[in-house]
Order: structure tokens, then C-alpha cells, then sequence
């Protein structure tokens, strides 16, 4: 691991939890051991365990009293509020970008992010899909200029994110259905079309919902 920042250790030690977390190699309710990871990753202690507060304030690990960290549960009402939530704060997020963007040239990292969408979803690579997804938002995040809205996203990403690839390693055909619904997105923030913005993103929401809903009912 190459140090750039005080946290970047700590940072780099969540993320490499939270992936195994996403994926489903840790599962809901595993202890996670401190000690064997700062074995695994060559790390001390004191990182480890500050990696694990960085990823209980995203969600993915709970720390009860005097029991020690474990994988957070994936429940129904988990996933209703998340999405509830995380919807109306993608609404925001996308009006902002309407408002905001000026040159057609600004659109052009989202539509980056569009093609290799394409690509993922034609090579069945789920790991990528999911994380280019979750690029759209970080992209569009400096037309907010909102500093409270980009970090409760950040925090929010990884439960979404682990959600997400939970329902699309059951149906990989939705990620054309993620498709269709940026394509329709894009067009209405060109179009500044704040009504048709909330259309789209709120049915997708409610879509997504249903769809992680239906492969928590199928484990």
C-alpha cells in the first residue's frame, strides 16, 4: 500500500473490506476478526480498527458494545430506507447538473462513463458495471458544489452499491434497463427538464427497489 495522506492507509484498508462486503465473500452477521486482517494486509492494528468506524459510518459494518465488528445485515426495511432516501437525493443531484452545465463539452465525462457502460454490460461484467454506475454520481457531484450532499452520497454508495450487485448477480439483464434509464436521464438534464428528471430517476428508484427486494426473498 503506497501512504499519500494521513487517512490514505486507513481509506484503502475500508475499501478492501468493503469490497469483499459488496461482493458477498464477508456475509451479513461475520465477525470480522481485527487481528487476522492486520495479519492479511500487513497493517497495524490501530488502522484496521479505524477502518472498520469509517465503514460502520458506511454502512456495511455494525460494532456492537464489547462484541467486536461485523458485516451489517441486508434486510427489507434496510433497503426500502436506502432507497427512499437515495433517490430523492439523485432527484437533487441531477437538477443541479441541468442547471448548471453550460457547454455541451461539460457532458462529456458523463457520456464517457455511458460507453464503457455499454461495454461492461456487453462483456456480463458486473464488478465494473456497478462501480462505473456509482461514477455517474461522483462525476456529476462537482456541478452540486454541495459539500454535505457529496459526503452523505459517499457514505451511502457502498450500501447501495452492495445492494445493487446482489439483485444484478440474479438478473444481469437489468443492467439494460440501468441503460435505458441513463440514456433518458442524460437526454432530460440537455433538455433541463427538472419534471422529467424526477420521472425518470424515481422510477428507477422504485424499479431498483423492487428488484433487490425480490433477490433478498430468493436467497
Amino acid at each position: 500500500m503506497t501512504f499519500k495522506a494521513p487517512d490514505s492507509l486507513v481509506e484503502q484498508i475500508a475499501q478492501h473490506l468493503a469490497e469483499r462486503i459488496i461482493r458477498g465473500e464477508m456475509k451479513e452477521r461475520e465477525r470480522i476478526q481485527e487481528l487476522k486482517v492486520t495479519q492479511e494486509l500487513n497493517v497495524s492494528r490501530g488502522s484496521v480498527r479505524e477502518a472498520l468506524l469509517l465503514l460502520e459510518r458506511r454502512h456495511l459494518v455494525v460494532i456492537p458494545p464489547r462484541r467486536g465488528a461485523q458485516v451489517s445485515e441486508l434486510t427489507p426495511h434496510h433497503v426500502k430506507s436506502l432507497y427512499a432516501l437515495v433517490g430523492e437525493l439523485y432527484i437533487l443531484l441531477a437538477r443541479n447538473v441541468a442547471e448548471r452545465w453550460q457547454l455541451d463539452s461539460d457532458l462529456d465525462p458523463l457520456r464517457a462513463i455511458q460507453q464503457r457502460l455499454v461495454g461492461h454490460a456487453e462483456r456480463g461484467d458486473i464488478g465494473s458495471f456497478v462501480e462505473d454506475s456509482f461514477n455517474v454520481m461522483r462525476t456529476a457531484l462537482p456541478f452540486a458544489d454541495n459539500p454535505y450532499l457529496q459526503e452523505t452520497l459517499e457514505n451511502l454508495i457502498p450500501a447501495v452499491s452492495r445492494a445493487y450487485h446482489l439483485a444484478l448477480e440474479r438478473r444481469k439483464t437489468e443492467m439494460g434497463r440501468f441503460l435505458a434509464a441513463f440514456d433518458a436521464l442524460l437526454e432530460a438534464v440537455i433538455a433541463r427538464d427538472e419534471q422529467r428528471i424526477r420521472e425518470v430517476l424515481s422510477a428507477y428508484s422504485t424499479h431498483n427497489c423492487q428488484m433487490v427486494l425480490a433477490a433478498l426473498a430468493e436467497r
